[in-house]
């Protein structure tokens, strides 16, 4: 396969730009966050100033109009020191795709500036409790009423709930038709009937809160539909193909920290007379943590570059970019935490946040088993 991407100076000169602000302004804070379980402002505020918050939207809408390799470098670097930091321009992209995707320009006029200066911020709501693999079973409801649509019923799983002014939602607006009757619209915080509920108790990324939604007879102008009705779920999935990378990019990042954290801690401990670093067994377990690495970073950085190039084989990158990245790392950050030894089992160290982090990766946008089952019928149609 011919190679699709390959790092320009300028992008170089992001990634480096993004390490300092993430080094300087995200990671002294992330131990914090994590902790007392609170969300990154000193990450918000630093991203926003320097723009990096939203770097994909164009600059018809006052965006910075980064490519899709050039947002990922920003999600990996910012995760590679506070996996819940990297959710914000991770999940500003997931949230105003669909409206880039399929949305008039009346609603990306209305929308996509916002997230650009960083006044708004954007998610996404399509899973439920009942609607998460089989996302087409959801059950929240549009009715048209008159030149308004009325939502009734509730998302789960959103992440920034309570952060974000906009949220993207798909909700059924044609019953009994399964995936051809779901609709997406572009719903405010400031919507009648609209509200938040309380946060989920997480294993990982404490720093970004995951929270229900809920629509009680919530209107919205008729005008914020995302697209026809009934094309929802068909740019909800689309949507997937062009984020699945940047949570690749989430979990690279979290596995080159682990990775980092490893090799400093091996260099500078010794035991039986000798550093660490002089142990065959552990340079072999560094060596393969590095390897599955880069691996995974290939593939995340060629996953979007295809997608963004609109390649025939885009879905099935970006499927397996994401299952690729997020398996390495959970792997990397658990060989991390033993690497450490007790060190690593304790809070004192970033270790066992790394591992805890890595895991939301092999679930959240479709669990890595969904992930095989779009490659295997991307492969096998």
């Amino acid at each position: 396969m011919t190679t699709l991407f390959a790092l320009t100076d300028d992008q170089l000169a992001v990634r480096e730009v993004i390490r300092e602000i993430a080094g300087k302004e995200i990671a002294p804070w992330a131990a914090e966050c994590d902790e007392d379980e609170r969300y990154p402002v000193e990450a918000q505020k630093a991203l926003t100033a320097s723009g990096f918050h939203a770097v994909h939207i164009s600059e018809q809408y006052d965006g910075p109009g980064a490519d899709a390799l050039t947002t990922l470098l920003v999600i990996e670097e910012v995760a590679r020191v506070c996996a819940s930091s990297s959710l914000i321009p991770a999940v500003n992209k997931l949230g105003s795709m669909p409206i880039l995707l399929s949305g008039s320009e009346e609603l990306k006029q209305a929308v996509l500036p916002s997230i650009a200066s960083g006044e708004a911020m954007i998610s996404y709501a399509l899973s439920e409790r009942e609607a998460g693999s089989d996302a087409a079973a959801m059950r929240t409801r549009a009715v048209r009423d008159g030149d308004e649509w009325v939502l009734n019923g509730t998302k789960c799983w959103i992440t920034n709930a309570g952060v974000s002014s906009w949220y993207t939602v798909m909700a059924v607006t044609e019953p009994g038709v399964g995936a051809r009757g779901i609709s997406a619209f572009a719903v405010h915080a400031d919507d009648p009937g609209f509200e938040v509920g309380a946060k989920e108790r997480k294993l990982g990324i404490k720093g970004s809160p995951t929270r229900e939604i809920h629509f009680q007879q919530c209107r919205i102008p008729s005008w914020r539909i995302i697209g026809e009705p009934g094309t929802g779920f068909r740019t909800a999935m689309a949507t997937l193909d062009h984020t699945r990378p940047t949570i690749g990019a989430q979990a690279v990042g979290i596995a080159q920290g682990a990775l980092d954290l490893s090799v400093s801690h091996l260099k500078d401990r010794r035991q039986f007379g000798k550093s660490l670093s002089e142990f065959q067994g552990l340079q072999f377990m560094v060596a393969d943590m590095a390897m599955s690495i880069e691996a995974a970073r290939t593939l995340v950085y060629q996953a979007a570059a295809a997608t963004e190039a609109g390649a025939a084989n885009a879905t099935f990158l970006s499927s397996a970019a994401k299952c690729l990245a997020s398996d390495t790392a959970m792997k990397v950050t658990t060989d991390a935490v033993q690497l450490l030894g007790g060190a690593g089992y304790t809070r004192d160290l970033p270790a066992e946040r790394m591992m805890r982090d890595a895991k939301i990766t092999q679930i959240y946008e479709g669990t890595n088993q969904i992930q095989r089952l779009v490659m295997a019928r991307s492969l096998l149609r």
